[in-house]
């Protein structure tokens, strides 16, 4: 793979031409490469598996960069883009450190790569049918993890 800086000749060409295939990195370079042959490779169902998925994370995320104004802040300043944050960001799910409960109401630590933009509590019976649903509010985003902490306050009925 060859790479060129800084030639006007090339710098706008993307895509295939002939056999060589231009790609244009987010620094401003444009690589040229062969095109690559994949007529004899057989994928195992693993690579399916994550193909699929990462179409999927494609399609949220060709979305999400342009409806959702925090990618776009995040890609302020680095050579990631909107759509690169989104890709991540569907591929990172949202992480429940803690759960603590005292007192009738229901502390929950999350963080996320992005945004935890909300928590929802779900109370069950021994059943599992619902008791109680409701979204708690965040109360603190100061822990060392980087994590928030969200509130949850339970209806008593007497």
């Amino acid at each position: 793979m060859a790479k060129i800086q800084s030639n006007p000749v090339v710098r706008q060409i993307r895509g295939k031409i002939g056999s060589l295939v231009f790609r244009q990195m987010p620094g401003g370079e444009t690589y040229v490469s062969g095109v690559p042959n994949f007529a004899r490779r057989k994928f195992s169902q693993g690579q399916k598996d994550h193909q699929s998925r990462f179409r999927q994370a494609a399609v949220y995320a060709r979305e999400a960069a342009k409806t959702q104004p925090i990618y776009e802040e995040l890609a302020k300043g680095t050579v990631m883009s909107a759509y690169n944050f989104a890709l991540s960001d569907w591929f990172n799910p949202p992480v429940i450190h803690r759960i603590e409960r005292k007192d009738g109401r229901i502390r929950v630590e999350a963080s996320d790569n992005v945004l935890v933009a909300r928590v929802v509590v779900m109370i069950l019976d021994d059943e599992g049918k619902v008791v109680e649903k409701k979204e708690a509010w965040k109360v603190d985003s100061s822990t060392r993890s980087g994590a928030e902490w969200w509130e949850f306050y339970r209806l008593v009925v007497i």
